[in-house]
C-alpha cells in the first residue's frame, strides 16, 4: 500500500498535468474575445463617427514633412476626449454589448462550422501546394461567411446604437429595444443591411491575401536565403496588412447601409443621402473621393473638395 505522501503526489500530478477540456478551452476564448472587443471598443467607435461623416471639432493647421501647411482634422484622442466631454467615460462604451455577444456567437459558430467542413472535407496528402492552399481558402471562406451571416444582426445593432450620437438620439437603447425596433420597422431584412459589401470584402481579403503570400514564398523567396523560412512566417502577415487596406472600402460601405434610411441622423439627409444599393452608396463615395474615410486615425487632412484657403 502507498504512503499517504505518494497517493497525495499522485493526485497532485494528475492535477497539475490535466488537460483542459473543450469547454474550459472555449470558455478562455470567449472571455479573451469579449475582453479583447471591450478594450478595442473606443477604437472602433471613433472610426464610426469618422465613416459616417461626423466631425463636430474644427480642423487644426499643421505642416506636412515638407512644410507645407494644411488643415488637419481631429485625431483618436482629440475626438475621443470630445465623446467624454459629451457623455462621459461611459460614453466611449456605446454599442459594446451587442458587440460582446456577437465576439461570442462568432466564436461558436467558427468552432462548430470549423468541425464539420473538417469532417465533411478530407484533406488530400497528395495535393500539390497552390491546390492545397485553394482549398484551405475554400474552407475558410465557407466558415467566415456562416459566421458573418450568423453575426451581422448584432453588428447593425451596434452600429446604429454607435451612430446615434450624431443626432443625440435614444431610439436603440438596448438590445431588446434593437431587435423589436428593427423587426417592427424593417423586417427580418434590415437585420441585414450592409450584409453584401461585408460579406464581398472579407471573401476578396482571404483569397487575395492567401494566394499572394503563397506566391510570394513560391516564387519570390530563395530557399538559399538563411532567412527564408522566417520571412514566409511574415508573409501572410504583411499581405493581410496590404489587403486589408485594398478591400477597407467595402467595409466602410457595409457601415454606412448599416444606418442609412434607419431613421438616424447619421443615415438621413442632409447628413447622408438615402442610398438606394450598396453600389449607389460605393458610387456616391468615389465620386466624393470618399472611400477611405476612417481608414486612418491620425493626420487625417481635410479633403481637397471643402479645403478652405489658409492664410499666413
Amino acid at each position: 500500500m502507498d504512503p499517504p505522501e505518494a497517493l497525495s503526489g499522485q493526485v497532485g500530478g494528475v492535477d497539475q498535468h490535466a488537460t483542459p477540456t473543450p469547454v474550459d478551452v472555449d470558455t478562455a476564448v470567449l472571455l479573451l474575445g469579449a475582453g479583447v472587443t471591450a478594450a478595442t471598443h473606443p477604437l472602433l467607435y471613433v472610426k464610426l463617427l469618422i465613416q459616417v461623416g461626423h466631425e463636430p471639432l474644427p480642423p487644426s493647421v499643421g505642416t506636412t514633412m515638407f512644410g507645407r501647411r494644411v488643415l488637419y482634422l481631429p485625431g483618436f484622442f482629440s475626438y475621443a476626449r470630445y465623446i467624454v466631454k459629451v457623455d462621459g467615460k461611459r460614453g466611449l462604451f456605446r454599442g459594446l454589448s451587442p458587440r460582446i455577444v456577437s465576439s461570442a456567437v462568432s466564436t461558436v459558430v467558427r468552432s462548430k462550422v470549423k468541425q464539420q467542413v473538417e469532417f465533411l472535407f478530407k484533406r488530400d496528402g497528395m495535393q500539390t501546394s497552390l491546390r492545397k492552399v485553394v482549398q484551405e481558402t475554400s474552407h475558410e471562406m465557407i466558415i467566415q461567411c456562416l459566421s458573418r451571416v450568423a453575426t451581422h444582426p448584432f453588428h447593425v445593432m451596434s452600429v446604429r446604437c454607435m451612430a446615434q450620437f450624431v443626432g443625440r438620439e435614444v431610439t436603440y437603447s438596448g438590445m431588446f429595444s434593437c431587435i423589436v425596433k428593427i423587426f417592427k420597422e424593417e423586417g427580418f431584412a434590415g437585420f441585414y443591411s450592409g450584409l453584401i459589401p461585408h460579406v464581398v470584402g472579407e471573401v476578396l481579403f482571404l483569397w487575395c491575401c492567401n494566394l499572394l503570400a503563397h506566391f510570394i514564398n513560391t516564387y519570390a523567396v530563395d530557399e538559399s536565403f538563411s532567412q527564408a523560412s522566417a520571412v514566409r512566417s511574415y508573409t501572410k502577415f504583411v499581405m493581410g496588412i496590404a489587403v486589408s487596406v485594398l478591400t477597407y472600402p467595402f467595409m466602410l460601405v457595409a457601415d454606412l447601409m448599416a444606418v442609412n434610411n434607419c431613421g438616424l441622423a447619421a443615415g438621413l439627409p442632409p447628413h447622408s443621402p438615402v442610398f438606394k444599393s450598396w453600389l449607389h452608396c460605393w458610387n456616391h463615395l468615389s465620386h466624393k473621393g470618399h472611400l477611405f474615410r476612417g481608414s486612418s486615425f491620425f493626420f487625417r487632412r481635410v479633403p481637397v473638395t471643402s479645403l478652405p484657403s489658409i492664410e499666413d
